[in-house]
């Protein structure tokens, strides 16, 4: 996870909330997170990056539109992220 660029973390918890997101429904919510148009092309190649890292699983669901699905390592992934965090913000975020 160190090596993914915040974009492509954001890409993990955007696809770990949803059930078998397609692009557009993705690229909608980082829109509503990042307050701005997310172009395609920044979009999809980093889809493709966390894909090849073994983090997400691309699927198909029809000829024009794909589904991603988080992997067992993009979860443990995740969770090991969060724990992370958690050692840092929790006594914080607490006061």
């Amino acid at each position: 996870m160190y090596d993914l660029t915040a974009f492509q973390r954001d890409l993990l918890y955007v696809i770990a909330s949803k059930d078998e997101p397609h692009g557009l429904a993705i690229k909608e919510e980082l829109e509503d997170y990042y307050e701005k148009e997310i172009h395609h092309g920044r979009l999809y190649p980093n889809l493709d990056t966390v894909v090849d890292k073994g983090l997400v699983e691309k699927g198909q669901a029809d000829r024009r539109t794909n589904y991603y699905t988080l992997t067992a390592r993009g979860r443990r992934e995740l969770e090991a992220r969060r724990e992370w965090e958690n050692q840092y913000v929790d006594e914080l975020l607490s006061e």
